[in-house]
């Protein structure tokens, strides 16, 4: 398995709407990428694609070497830990935080199956690296949004998948849940075993310096892909958003400010 998604020249529409056109898209084993795009680019609907619950309308999507059209689709998503904050809407909330992790191993709203020994050790040790130890027999309704969030990648881990999708994680965070939450991440992609990770965000400045590679998604196409210190740079992402930008660089991360704000205003 060369890569770990491959889509070749993917379209899909919706009647007479196309929202993802002439997609190409490779990442590689232990690649960890961004995928960033303002509101409406096509990013779930290519999250869709990949997870198997859109059909390509044109083109090919292998998915884990299993090519769509090939594979139970209900099989390759048990490979997949997709998270994202729709799923907090879901879970029960008189849950126990544990309880919560661990159904991710059954990919079960709510835990029906009785876990064992392993279980609770595993989702202790998930628990412990995403940093929220302490929330151990919470209710799931008492913890935060950004422990939320860690309880959620907490409960994707649970089922050793091959491919994380971390979808707008940072959604609804002020700036200190978010950078607790990003420094978390950090962490997890220097633990070795750890997926291939894919981030999706319209924010630069979440893009951490170990996703290496980033794909800039506008209108349902490809603007730009490639290495994240050659596509974040002021003249491209000033392409990329139609509007003057200015692109700084602190701490391996990317900031952006407009250019100049008043003409964006008129």
């Amino acid at each position: 398995m060369d890569y770990v998604i491959d889509i070749e020249g993917v379209m899909w529409r919706r009647g007479e709407l196309t929202l993802l056109r002439d997609i190409h898209w490779q990442v590689r084993r232990h690649e960890h990428w961004a995928l960033l795009g303002l509101n409406g680019s096509g990013k779930t609907t290519l999250l869709n694609l990949i997870n198997g619950y859109f059909w390509p309308t044109k083109g090919n999507v292998t998915v884990l070497g299993r090519r769509f059209g090939e594979v139970d689709l209900r099989e390759l998503r048990q490979s997949i830990g997709w998270v994202s904050s729709s799923l907090q809407e879901k879970l029960y909330g008189s849950d126990r935080t544990q309880l919560v992790v661990i159904s991710g191993k059954f990919a079960s709203i709510g835990l029906y199956e009785k876990p064992g020994p392993d279980d609770f050790a595993r989702a202790e040790a998930l628990m412990a690296a995403l940093g929220c130890s302490h929330l151990w027999d919470r209710e799931y309704r008492m913890c935060s949004q950004g422990e939320k969030q860690k309880l959620l990648i907490a409960r994707a881990l649970m089922a050793e998948p091959k491919l994380l999708i971390l979808d707008e994680p940072c959604n609804g965070l002020d700036l200190f849940s978010r950078e607790r939450l990003l420094a978390s991440i950090d962490d997890l992609t220097r633990q070795e075993h750890m997926p291939t990770m894919i981030y999706v965000t319209h924010h630069t400045e979440e893009i951490l310096p170990a996703f290496g590679h980033t794909l800039l998604l506008r209108r349902g196409e490809v603007f730009r892909q490639g290495a994240t210190s050659d596509v974040m740079n002021s003249e491209a992402l000033s392409d990329f958003f139609e509007a003057p930008v200015a692109a700084e660089r602190h701490d391996e991360r990317f900031y952006v400010r407009l250019a100049k704000a008043g003409r964006i205003l008129q």
